[in-house]
């Protein structure tokens, strides 16, 4: 074997095949998420739900749970399809959400009753969105 050959691979300093570049934790998200659903009474009536309709049914349950206070929780609609609605909420305020969406008895209007009831809640979007559709695998 030739002498500078070796040399030369023992001189030169180890490569590293992966480089990290950054690094960040989230600890605590500023949203959290909620997925709702509209339910009727009787169950059959042809209703969907639009984004005017999930404000006021969310701002009259907050109204009623909290006052003042409730209805000055920030609440940002996601998405409104069909009879589910996906909206976000600050963190911190998320607790007070589910419990006076919990709390109200809903709205009745022409006969028919109104209620918005919670499929989910998160501080992480994605864990919800992934989640979509495990009620078909296991209730099938």
């Amino acid at each position: 074997m030739d002498r500078g050959a070796e040399s030369s691979r023992i001189d030169k300093p180890r490569l590293r095949k992966s480089h990290e570049l950054l690094t960040c934790t989230i600890k605590t998200p500023p949203f959290s998420y909620a997925h709702l659903e509209l339910l009727t009474d009787p169950p059959d009536a042809a209703v969907e739900l639009d984004n005017l309709q999930v404000k006021s049914y969310c701002t009259a349950a907050l109204r009623q749970f909290l006052g003042l206070t409730g209805s000055a929780i920030a609440l940002d609609i996601l998405k409104v399809e069909a009879r589910q609605c996906w909206v976000r909420v600050p963190r911190h305020d998320l607790g007070s959400f589910a419990a006076a969406l919990t709390a109200w008895k809903g709205t009745s209007d022409g006969g028919l009753q109104y209620l918005l009831r919670i499929k989910q809640c998160s501080d992480w979007l994605g864990m919800m969105v992934g989640s979509d559709g495990q009620d078909r695998l296991w209730n099938s």
